[in-house]
Order: structure tokens, then C-alpha cells, then sequence
């Protein structure tokens, strides 16, 4: 190696040491050392080495797939470069954040469940909200991760603004992802596997970051639930963007920003595929997960504000599966069709 490289794997003022042991080089796996005359992070090894930008870590590493594999990253990377999702409103704070996440009850269930040592990993954390939500909460370490510098931007300059010290972010292409296997309590990943050129891949790419014991939690798009939102796309294609207004979800969003935000990502993304419950079911077996909960529920029961949400739950039967599926077609593809599963990595 031509230049001398720090002992010291982080600078605390860059408000790395707190994650030093969570990131590897994502071409090899080695472990990370700061290199301060470069402003950059190298692996131990010397040969790969990776800028740091705004204080955020860049670990992308481009796929290693066959010339034949259609790869969409570069795609769905400059969408969100232009159209960061979730956006902020303008006078977003510490308070009006912890307001808004608590509003949706499963944001709120997820923070009062996950205990404050845990170690989580969000996949795909978008500007961040969720991640410097969980964040505030104190002795938790929280890394959000995504492909989009610009999501990531929003996302570090809030955490920093509001003092969030306890929630990091980085750059990384979540089949190449830069941490070891087993490292985290809880990974995370909301609406944002779909949109990759492989779930299952991407599911399997995730699925060995989870110790034994923890948990997995994916947010995909179902293959009836999402159809609303697929038929009021087309309408949109043909009548032109006022159709929106038909969507509450976008009505209700009062800056132009999150309406614009909304908008995009439901009926402008440039790629996105749908899964069935009985589908992600099999990706849980195959990797090693036991199934735990879903939402919306299985069968007879219904969510609440007081679900435990890590306790485990029959998947039911498949005319169950199915019942549940055709009901969030039925009622209009609530939040687009988005639906989530928790499952427990075998011991």
C-alpha cells in the first residue's frame, strides 16, 4: 500500500467508532481502518479502498452478475437520486418526527418492542425516518443503509441537526452488502426488495446479516393487494397526473414535497414485482427462518395497537393466506398494497 494507513479504524468526529465492527469491505469481507490522510475508508488488506463523502461511508460495490442477468440498480439508483423517498417536511424536529413515526402503529410497536441494546440494520432506509426514529432510542445502534447519496444526505443532515447519536448511515448495494454475517438483532427492509432486480436474491443477500435467534422483517408489495394501485397507475399513464387526487394517501400528505415523493414512487418507478405471503413463506424456509407474524394478520385475528409483534403466530392454512390477500384487494390496496412478514432465524 502506497499510503499509510491509521491504526485507528474511525474518526470519532465522523461518528464511526460507534460502527467500526459492523463494516467489512464489501469485495472481500475484510475489516475497514480509516485512512486520514485520504479521507477514505481501506481494507485491511490494502486493496480496495472507498471514499467517505459528507461523513457517509461510500461501500457500494457493483453486482457480479453474468452479461445475460438484467441488472436495474443503475435504474432505480438515479430515480431515487432525483426523488428521494420518504421526503421531510420543512420544519421536521426531533419531536415531529417521533409524532409522525408514533402515528402509524406499527412504527410505534416496533420501538416499544425492540429492546434499546438491540443492533439493527435497516435495508433501503430512503431519507432515513425510520432509522433516526429507532435511533432515539437510547443504547440501540441503528445503521441505515441505501443506494441513493442524496436519500442518505437528507437522512445524516437530520440526524445531525437533531443530534440523533445513535443512528449512522451508509452507501451500499444490498447484494454486495459491507458487514458480516450474524452481525444484527433486527434487519429491516420496508417496500424496497421489490424494486431490485432479484427479491429472492436480495432477500437471501439480507437474510445471513441476522444472528440466531433474531429477526427478519421484509415490507413487499403483495400480487393482489398492489393491483388498485397498479390500476389507478394505468389511469394515470392515460388521463395525466390530477388523477392522483384519487389516491387519499396523496391527498392527505400536506407539504409538495411528500405529495411529490408519494407520487412518484407509487405510480413513476421505473421497476417493481409482487409476491405472495405463501411465496415469502418459502423464502423464511429456506433460509433458515421460522415464521413469526404478518401484517396485515393471518385468519380469524386482527392487528392492533398491543400486538407483540415477535411472538409467534400461525401462518394458517392457504385459503387463509389467500382470504387475507383477497381482503387487501377488496380494500383498495391500503398503503399500496404494502404488507409485512417477521420471521426468527433458527438457533
Amino acid at each position: 500500500m502506497e499510503e499509510q494507513v491509521s491504526a485507528v479504524a474511525f474518526t470519532p468526529d465522523s461518528n464511526f467508532l460507534a460502527i467500526r465492527n459492523f463494516l467489512r469491505c464489501p469485495m472481500d469481507g475484510v475489516p475497514l481502518v480509516y485512512d486520514s490522510a485520504g479521507e477514505r475508508l481501506v481494507g485491511e488488506c490494502g486493496c480496495h479502498s472507498y471514499p467517505i463523502e459528507s461523513g457517509i461511508p461510500i461501500l457500494y460495490a457493483a453486482n457480479d452478475w453474468p452479461a445475460d442477468k438484467v441488472d436495474v440498480t443503475e435504474i432505480v439508483r438515479q430515480f431515487y437520486e432525483k426523488t428521494p423517498f420518504p421526503d421531510y417536511d420543512g420544519l421536521d424536529n426531533r419531536d415531529s418526527l417521533r409524532a409522525k413515526a408514533r402515528g402509524g402503529v406499527f412504527a410505534k410497536l416496533l420501538d416499544e418492542q425492540i429492546p434499546h441494546n438491540a443492533d439493527i440494520l435497516e435495508i433501503g432506509c430512503g431519507t432515513g425516518q425510520m432509522s433516526n426514529f429507532l435511533g432515539m432510542g437510547w443504547g440501540r445502534t441503528v445503521i441505515g443503509a441505501d443506494l441513493c447519496m442524496n436519500s442518505l444526505k437528507l437522512a445524516k443532515q437530520f440526524r445531525d441537526r437533531c443530534a440523533i447519536s445513535n443512528a449512522h448511515f451508509v452507501q451500499i448495494n444490498l447484494f454486495m452488502a459491507p458487514f458480516p454475517d450474524a452481525s444484527f438483532d433486527i434487519v429491516w427492509s420496508n417496500g424496497v426488495l421489490q424494486t431490485t432486480s432479484d427479491c429472492a436474491a436480495a432477500f437471501r443477500s439480507i437474510a445471513r446479516l441476522v444472528k440466531p435467534a433474531g429477526f427478519i422483517i421484509v415490507g413487499l408489495y403483495n400480487w393482489l393487494g398492489r393491483l388498485p394501485t397498479l390500476w389507478l397507475r394505468g389511469f394515470i399513464d392515460n388521463v395525466g397526473p390530477l388523477a392522483g387526487l384519487l389516491d387519499h394517501r396523496l391527498r392527505a400528505r400536506s407539504e409538495e414535497p411528500r405529495r411529490k415523493a408519494w407520487f412518484m414512487d407509487q405510480y413513476k418507478h421505473p421497476h417493481e414485482t409482487r409476491h405472495s405471503i405463501d411465496e415469502v413463506l418459502g423464502w423464511f424456509d429456506t433460509n433458515g427462518y421460522d415464521f413469526i407474524s404478518c401484517v396485515p394478520t393471518i385468519g380469524d385475528s386482527e392487528f392492533s395497537d398491543d400486538m407483540p409483534l415477535f411472538e409467534p403466530r400461525s401462518p394458517g392454512r392457504y385459503l387463509d393466506r389467500l382470504s387475507t390477500e383477497l381482503e387487501m384487494l377488496l380494500t383498495g390496496g391500503s398503503d399500496g398494497g404494502l404488507y409485512l412478514m417477521i420471521g426468527r432465524k433458527r438457533t
